[in-house]
């Protein structure tokens, strides 16, 4: 039997601090492989996308804004979220990328002093849904099994039957071939200035999903920052002659970028080039790489890497569902890093170019700041470069 989803109506709960009682509804959460899982669906919304999880303990304000996220459901495995609430300070960009948001418990009281408003507050804010009492540790175990699948996020009371929930979360679009860099990169050129100082050193950055930490840090190392469009063309960097090139992070399938991989191999050798995350999968690619989509992608803020240059072992923070493939590396480019969970490429440089880049998240943002020097190593390579 296919019995329709009206099992109860939607119902409004009044939350600490609205204005007004935002829908809360029972919902379903149907994944691509058949499978399902019930909650509590804040706000009168619909969700579909790539379904992860994260194991950071805090920083989702942080992982919700950050645009890596596009097109994805984030599950986070810590059983308590939103316990501190949210603030402007802490965005990563303008807005929320992610899709949707799954927890076990989400906190309607922050107790903490840079709270501006309560996680429920701000998803509602943004009109992204939230479900809340999924047992995530199940559905953590079906990804972790099954790999990372599609799912969609509906009120229980659908008219839908369960089958043919079941046939449109197959229906969406997989991540892969899906150049998503391009919906969340800037429209126009902006600029980010340097600190307080002289500004010894000037970068062009690809904007793939840049977040704001990563300006942030280059601003303190006294570099000033011009962010463009993803595609912009090579002749117009070697026009703006700068002392550097990075390659931002962002969302989707590395190899469907195919414009930034061209011009990126078109200023390799011209200028010192640093990419994280999707910039480092782009810049391997304009070397002559080819990159795959992971089974489990790595996601959370506690990912062990060893650094091959100093044999030392941080404890980084991740986002991604596609990795390099080594068995594709060139002999003119080595690996420099590599995860010791799953030994998968974290770091790679150019034995050519002045150019190098590490698959997680030096920037943190949340996360570790162990990878922070990776910064510094830009600034040194374009003084030696500038010689």
């Amino acid at each position: 039997m296919n019995p329709a989803f009206n099992l109860v109506p939607p119902t409004a709960e009044t939350q600490s601090g609205l204005s007004e009682r935002p829908l809360i509804s029972n919902g379903l959460l149907v994944l691509s492989n058949g499978m399902f899982f019930r909650g509590k669906i804040h706000g009168p919304f619909q969700a579909t996308g790539e379904l992860i999880f994260n194991t950071s303990m805090s920083g989702y304000q942080e992982i919700l804004s950050d645009p890596s996220y596009s097109g994805q459901i984030v599950t986070m495995t810590a059983p308590h979220i939103g316990n501190y609430g949210t603030n402007p300070e802490d965005m990563e960009s303008s807005g929320i990328h992610a899709a949707a948001l799954v927890v076990t418990q989400l906190s309607r009281t922050p107790s903490n002093w840079r709270s501006k408003k309560s996680l429920p507050e701000f998803l509602m804010e943004h009109r992204v849904p939230v479900m809340e009492g999924v047992d995530t540790r199940a559905l953590v175990r079906v990804l972790r099994s099954d790999g990372e699948v599609k799912g969609l996020m509906v009120p229980s009371d659908s008219l839908h039957t369960l089958d043919l929930l079941r046939e449109e979360a197959m229906a969406l679009p997989s991540m892969e071939g899906r150049n998503l860099a391009q919906q969340v990169s800037t429209q126009e050129p902006y600029f980010w200035p340097a600190d307080t100082g002289p500004v010894p050193y000037r970068v062009v950055a690809y904007d793939f999903g840049i977040k704001r930490n990563i300006l942030r840090l280059m601003a303190a190392l006294g570099i000033s920052i011009t962010v463009v469009p993803w595609n912009t063309p090579a002749e117009v960097v070697k026009e703006m002659n700068p002392d550097g090139v990075f390659l931002s992070n962002g969302p989707g399938d590395p190899a469907a970028v195919e414009t930034a991989i061209v011009e990126v191999r078109s200023l390799l050798g011209i200028f010192p080039i640093f990419g994280i995350c999707l910039g480092h999968q782009i810049l391997a690619l304009a070397l002559g790489c080819t990159t795959y989509k992971l089974k489990c992608g790595h996601h959370g803020g506690n990912h062990p890497v060893i650094d091959f240059q100093t044999d030392k072992i941080e404890i980084t923070s991740h986002n991604h569902g596609f990795s390099v493939d080594e068995k594709s590396l060139p002999d003119h480019v080595r690996v420099t890093h590599r995860n010791l969970n799953d030994k998968t490429v974290e770091g790679l440089e150019s034995l050519q170019f002045p150019a190098y880049s590490v698959q997680y998240h030096p920037e943190a943002a949340p996360g570790p700041r162990d990878a922070r020097y990776l910064f510094q190593r830009f600034v040194e390579m374009m003084g030696i470069s500038n010689k």
